[in-house]
């Protein structure tokens, strides 16, 4: 995982096939950032490598700290 400006940037080993990387992406994020998948919502990009996501319930400065400190392990 790494930042881009105002992106993050992060590998997936799923495959991008019937959503699936999709829902590992809002798997990791949900992990990340200590909060229910139900919270992070793919509102564009679903099927671009560029990805926008809302999540819910976070400020902008708490969610950045917590996906800095978040492992580089690459999700499912």
């Amino acid at each position: 995982m790494g930042t881009l400006g105002d992106a993050v940037k992060i590998r997936l080993k799923a495959p991008p096939v019937d959503g699936r990387a999709n829902k590992a992406l809002i798997a990791f994020l949900a992990k990340a950032l200590n909060v229910g998948r139900s919270q992070v919502t793919l509102i564009g990009g679903q099927t671009s490598r560029m990805k926008r996501l809302r999540v819910d319930g976070l400020s902008l400065e708490t969610a950045t700290q917590r996906l800095l400190s978040a492992s580089s392990d690459p999700p499912g």
